[in-house]
Formats: structure tokens, sequence, C-alpha cells
């Protein structure tokens, strides 16, 4: 069962890190919650139809005294992934995919000192990881002459909130109906997109037609398919080893930025995404 989610959480990853660049070309003509709006409706409609097709296992649940619903844990934590994916939409606008998917990955040094929050110890090996992931940050964020991009300091925020939402989710994963869970987190988070949307853009429907494969690929890869990927392969894996196979989402956006956008870092970036590597993966050694 440990394989079958860590191949899960590996897959979360890919369609996360390739997604990085969908979003990209994505918001060539539409706002960041026009684009999630659309995005997540495509990815509850997803979860919706795997939910009505397994409703007969559930029912089978129910009757063997197995089954907890899960759309109450899913709506609330739908506001931790509205947020968080709110901020990553807005500040793609303003960085590259590759330093997008890097910045977000930090979560993987944030999920262990959270954790000292609840109590537990803060091991050497997360202070060494720490200090390297913010070294690296520095190196690919910060340029020469110490100027920063705006979409650079959001993403930074943002890996805060994808902290919360692995926390969250590690919580409810092993107590609730995965795809319940799954759909809620989704419908709420594209309710509050769309709201968003009426309030601060005003898209036209040729927009949504244009961005329309764009959409449809982080719709159903990435809202659909990830998240659940993600909600099951944490039922078998504890929150920090989830962070460290899920952080290879940056690896995958670095590669999928060069090979589709031709995107290219400079040396001084090369290296800090390396330094931020070696900081995610140390974090997360056991003695």
């Amino acid at each position: 069962m440990q394989f079958r989610g860590t191949l899960m959480l590996l897959g979360a990853s890919f369609f996360w890190g390739t997604t990085f660049v969908a979003q990209s070309t994505g918001m060539e003509n539409l706002g960041p919650f026009s684009y999630a709006a659309a995005r997540y409706l495509i990815g509850f409609l997803s979860v919706a139809a795997v939910l009505i097709f397994t409703k007969k296992n559930r029912s089978k649940e129910r009757k063997a005294g197995k089954y907890t619903r899960g759309f109450g844990a899913g709506l609330l934590i739908g506001f931790i992934l509205f947020a968080a994916t709110s901020l990553q939409q807005i500040a793609i606008q303003y960085t590259t995919a590759g330093k997008a998917a890097f910045i977000t990955c930090l979560y993987i040094v944030f999920v262990p000192l959270a954790a000292k929050f609840f109590g537990k110890e803060i091991r050497r090996e997360n202070q060494i990881g720490a200090a390297l992931a913010i070294v690296g940050l520095y190196l690919l964020a910060v340029n020469e002459d110490f100027s920063v991009q705006s979409g650079d300091i959001i993403l930074f925020v943002s890996a805060f909130f994808w902290t919360a939402h692995i926390l969250a989710v590690d919580k409810f994963a092993s107590r609730v109906d995965v795809t319940e869970l799954s759909a809620a987190q989704l419908f709420t988070t594209m309710i509050l997109s769309f709201a968003t949307m009426l309030i601060f853009e005003n898209p036209a429907p040729v927009d949504f037609e244009n961005a329309a494969f764009s959409i449809l690929y982080a719709g159903i890869a990435s809202s659909g398919i990830a998240f659940t990927l993600q909600i099951v392969g944490q039922k078998y894996a504890d929150p920090s080893t989830a962070a460290i196979l899920m952080s290879f989402e940056a690896i995958f956006g670095a590669l999928s930025g060069c090979i589709v956008l031709g995107e290219v870092m400079s040396g001084r970036e090369i290296f800090g995404c390396v330094l931020m590597l070696a900081g995610m993966i140390t974090a997360q050694v056991r003695r």
C-alpha cells in the first residue's frame, strides 16, 4: 500500500509540475480568477463524475459501518486551497513557470517546521534543510541588484497556504471518504474563484475559448486527478514523506517550462534551484 501511495503522490507531482506551463499560457487572455474558476469547474465536474460512478461502493461501506462523509472536511479545506491557488495564479503573471514551481515547493521545508506548533521537536536536519532552501531561494528570486520580482514574493506567501493544505489533508484523508473530500474542496475553490472573478474581472467568452486547452489540462489533470491522487496517496504516507514526493513538481515544472516555453535560467538561478532541492531533501532525512 505504501508503494501505491508513493506512485500516486509522484503522479500528482507530475501533473502539478506540468500544469505550471498550462497556467502560464492560459492567462495570456484571462485574469487569474477567471482562469482558476474555469479550471476548478472542469476539475469539480471530473471528480463529480467519479463520485456518481462510485456511489454503490459508498453504500456498501455505509452498511458495513466503514463510511464517514467527506463533504464537511472538503469544504473547509477548499478555503485553504482557494487562498493557495489564487496567490499562485496571480504570481505566475510576474515570474516564470520554472521559478514558480521551485518557490511553491518550499512547503516541503515548511511542513516539518509547522509541526513545531503541534508540539513536535524540530530536528537538526530540518534546520539545515531550511537554511539551504533559504539561501537557494535568495539566489533564485533576488537579482544581483538586490531587486525581487513581485511574483516571487507572492509565491513565497502561497507556500505557507500549500503547507496548511498538506497538513489539513493529512488530518482528514484517513478519516473520511476521499472522493467526497476532493469534490467538496474543488467545489469550494470553484465557487470562490467565480465570485472573485465577477468582482475583479470581466472576461469575454472568446477568452475562455482561446485558453480551452490550458483550462482542460489544468482542470482534469491537475485539479481533478492530481488533488485526488494527493488525498488518496496521503492515506499511506506521513505528511513529511508526502511533502518530499510532491516536491518533485518543482523538477517537472522547471523541465516543462524549459521544453515547452523555452525558459532559460541563469547559472545563479540554477544554483539556487540546486540548493533549494538539497534543502528539501535534507529536511526529510531520517536518522
